[in-house]
């Protein structure tokens, strides 16, 4: 039945919600909200995040939590400084434009003045246009020499900004594997409170269960049922139409009875 009712596709979509959210600093635990996973029937969730979500309300950590808080603290430490080098290369070829602009005004103002010398001219203002555009250049010179320079700095911190990412990225990998690994320890540990909860939600056979998560073959939402059941939540259990239709198809039990808790009917209103 895993097939046909989605338990395998939501276990792969576990794993690929996690490998494709590497932007975001993942919390420390191995389920940093429970009530986010099993707060609501459908969840969405595969098994194990599931049953890591109801060890978490029963005070249960994984033996890997310390490793945990540290690989987050580490991703968290990596500051990835933005470097535009798309300005910085403007900035270089604006000043050395300018620069060749006031080289061919100096040479042309150069010319000017010894050819007015060789008819015996006055030469006085056009020297003085000649320095003005002399030190205009030399401006120009050691704003392309600054302008280099930054450059060569933003090219070092692009470099310095793709060694953090590297970094944040590989120590992220780490995390998510860790945090599997931490759901699948919780999610063992649960099981046979799970396995007993089972009973209680109609419509699912026992032995479907298997011995762990992993051999679980049974419908989805009978094992998200028991996956609440078995949980310690602070309030109500949103059960939507799916979840509600299944349980009275089923043998008509209270929705109640069958999560051992209050119940959030879809249409909001609570029947204790």
């Amino acid at each position: 039945m895993t097939g046909a009712d989605g338990r395998g596709d939501r276990e792969r979509s576990d794993d690929a919600s996690e490998s494709t959210a590497a932007d975001a600093v993942d919390p420390g635990p191995a389920v940093a909200d429970p009530a986010a996973v099993i707060g609501r029937v459908p969840t969405e969730a595969g098994l194990r995040r599931e049953l890591a979500a109801a060890a978490r309300t029963l005070g249960l950590s994984s033996s890997i939590e310390g490793r945990l808080i540290e690989l987050r603290n580490r991703v968290a430490a990596i500051e990835v400084e933005p470097v535009d080098l798309d300005a910085a290369r403007r900035r270089v070829a604006d000043a050395s434009g300018e620069e060749e602009r006031l080289k061919e005004r100096v040479a042309a103002l150069r010319g000017g003045v010894q050819a007015r010398r060789e008819i015996e001219a006055e030469t006085d203002e056009a020297l003085d246009e000649l320095q003005s555009a002399a030190a205009e250049l030399s401006a120009a010179q050691s704003e392309r020499i600054a302008a280099e320079q930054a450059l060569r700095r933003a090219r070092t911190r692009a470099a310095d900004a793709r060694d953090a990412r590297e970094r944040r990225l590989e120590l992220r990998d780490r995390l998510r594997n860790r945090r599997r690994d931490a759901r699948r320890e919780l999610a063992r540990e649960v099981y046979p409170s799970f396995r007993d909860a089972l009973a209680a939600v109609p419509g699912v056979d026992v032995d479907d269960a298997g011995a762990d998560p992993g051999a679980y073959d049974g419908p989805s939402l009978a094992a998200s049922l028991a996956a609440v059941r078995i949980a310690d939540l602070d309030g109500a259990v949103v059960l939507g139409a799916e979840a509600l239709g299944w349980i009275a198809e089923r043998g008509g039990s209270a929705p109640e009875s069958v999560l051992d808790g209050p119940v959030v009917r879809p249409c909001g209103r609570p029947r204790l």
